[in-house]
C-alpha cells in the first residue's frame, strides 16, 4: 500500500478562521493538517493523541498548533461521540482529557478544542461574557444534541444564547456521507428535517448534510449567530484527514485536525 501525500513538515500551521469569531480577546483557528512534524499516514500535523502515530510528534504537533494562538497548551478531551461536557476552571485541568464531547471555560490564556477528521467541529464564544466553548459533533453527537448541552454549560458560566456565535468548521460534505436509513431514521425521530437527506445510489441508501443538523440543533438551542465554513474533509486529502477516506482507501489509521478557541486576555 503507497503512504499518502501529505504536507511538508516544514511548513508552518495553516488555521482557517471564521470571520464571525473575530472578535477583540478571542483567539481561534480550526487546523488543517498543515505545518506538523508526523510522516506517512498522519503527515503533517495529527494531532491526535488516540492515533497511531509517534506520541512525540502528536505532542510537537499540538504544541504547533497552541503556539499559532500565541499560547502554551491545548485542552482536548476523550471523545466517545456523546453530549457530555467538561468545564475547564482551572488550568492544571488542561491535561485530563476526560471522557466529553464538548469542553467551556471562562479562563483567559487557556486553548480548549476538539479533534475531528469527518465529524464537525464547533466553535462558540459570547465574547461579552468571557465564556468560550468547543464541540465535537459527529452524527450520534449531533442526534444527542452535544451543542445544545455545550450552550447550556456555557449559560451557566454566564453566557447568554442570543450572543452566542458559533462556527462550524470543515466537516464530511453531503455529497461524500452516504448512511443508511438506521442513521436517518434517528436523526429524523429526534427532530431532524427530513430535508437534510438527499436519496443516495441505491435504495436505503441517503447522503447526509451533517453540517446542516448542527446549525439546526445550534438555531433550535438559541444561538445569536451560527456559521458555516462548508470545507470537505473527505475531498481535500491534502488539506485534511478524513477518517472515511482512509477507511475507502484501505488505511491503517488515520490522523485528526484539531480546533481550538481561547480567551486571548
Amino acid at each position: 500500500m503507497t503512504e499518502p501525500c501529505g504536507p511538508a513538515p516544514t511548513q508552518s500551521p495553516d488555521p482557517v478562521t471564521a470571520p464571525a469569531l473575530d472578535r477583540p480577546g478571542l483567539a481561534h483557528g480550526f487546523f488543517t493538517r498543515q505545518g506538523g512534524v508526523s510522516t506517512g499516514l498522519y503527515a503533517g500535523l495529527n494531532c491526535g493523541p488516540g492515533s497511531a502515530d509517534k506520541p512525540l510528534a502528536v505532542a510537537e504537533n499540538r504544541r504547533r498548533a497552541a503556539a499559532a494562538l500565541g499560547l502554551d497548551t491545548a485542552a482536548t478531551l476523550y471523545q466517545v461521540h456523546g453530549a457530555d461536557v467538561f468545564v475547564l476552571d482551572r488550568p492544571d485541568q488542561a491535561d485530563a482529557r476526560p471522557k466529553a464531547d464538548a469542553i467551556v471555560t471562562r479562563l483567559s490564556r487557556v486553548a480548549i478544542g476538539v479533534l475531528t477528521a469527518d465529524c464537525a467541529p464547533v466553535l462558540l464564544a459570547d465574547p461579552d461574557a468571557g465564556v468560550i466553548g468547543a464541540a465535537h459533533a459527529g452524527w450520534r453527537g449531533a442526534v444527542a444534541d452535544v451543542t445544545g448541552a455545550a450552550l447550556a454549560a456555557m449559560v451557566e458560566l454566564g453566557a447568554e444564547r442570543a450572543r452566542v456565535v458559533a462556527a462550524i468548521g470543515p466537516c464530511i460534505a453531503q455529497a461524500a456521507y452516504e448512511v443508511g436509513d438506521e442513521v436517518r431514521d434517528a436523526v429524523v425521530a429526534a427532530g431532524g428535517a427530513s430535508g437534510l437527506f438527499a436519496p443516495g445510489a441505491q435504495a436505503g441508501k441517503w447522503q447526509f448534510d451533517l453540517a446542516g443538523l448542527v446549525a439546526a440543533r445550534l438555531k433550535a438551542a438559541g444561538v445569536g449567530r451560527v456559521v458555516r465554513l462548508d470545507l470537505d474533509t473527505y475531498g481535500a486529502p491534502e488539506r485534511f484527514f478524513s477518517y472515511r477516506r482512509a477507511t475507502h482507501r484501505g488505511e491503517t489509521d488515520y490522523g485528526r485536525q484539531i480546533s481550538l478557541i481561547a480567551r486571548a486576555r
